[in-house]
Parts: structure tokens; sequence; C-alpha cells
């Protein structure tokens, strides 16, 4: 699978977790781990609803979590950040 990143991604990363050396690096194995194989039950990996049924989360720690898009081989990673930011 290729992995994409949007801007969106980007921008919010950078400013909502690059600065925590503890969850960037706990981003890392995350998706390292959602990469290897999406259905392990620790990312609790599901569909999203509402305006953003054609999204998909999947989690990071307790509050983080990862909002992305599947087409075909490529996963876009569309946005990070608390429950509160992301939703």
């Amino acid at each position: 699978m290729l992995l994409n990143y949007t801007k969106n991604f980007l921008k919010n990363y950078n400013k909502r977790i690059a600065g925590n050396k503890m969850l960037d690096k706990k981003f890392q194995k995350r998706l390292q781990l959602f990469l290897q194989n999406p259905k392990t039950p620790l990312l609790k990996d599901h569909k999203l609803t509402g305006a953003k049924k054609k999204l998909r989360s999947f989690s990071i720690s307790g509050d983080i979590r990862v909002i992305y898009y599947q087409e075909k081989e490529r996963i876009f990673l569309f946005d990070i950040g608390t429950h509160n930011q992301v939703y």
C-alpha cells in the first residue's frame, strides 16, 4: 500500500503532535502497526458516520486519532488530533 499525507494532515501533525516526542514516537509505532495490519484491535479502527462517512479512524493513544481514507491501494492520512479536534 502507498501512504500519502494530505496538507491538512501535515499541518495538524506539526501543530499538535511533532512537538511532543513521546506522542510522536507512539504515532510512528501505531502507523507501522496500521500498515502491517489495520485490523489489529489495539488500533480500534472504525468507519465514521454522517458528513465524514467516507472516512475511517484509528487510535494513537486514549484521545488521539488519525482520520484517513483509502482509494484502492493508496491510504491518505487526512487529519490527526484529539477526538474533539478531528470530529
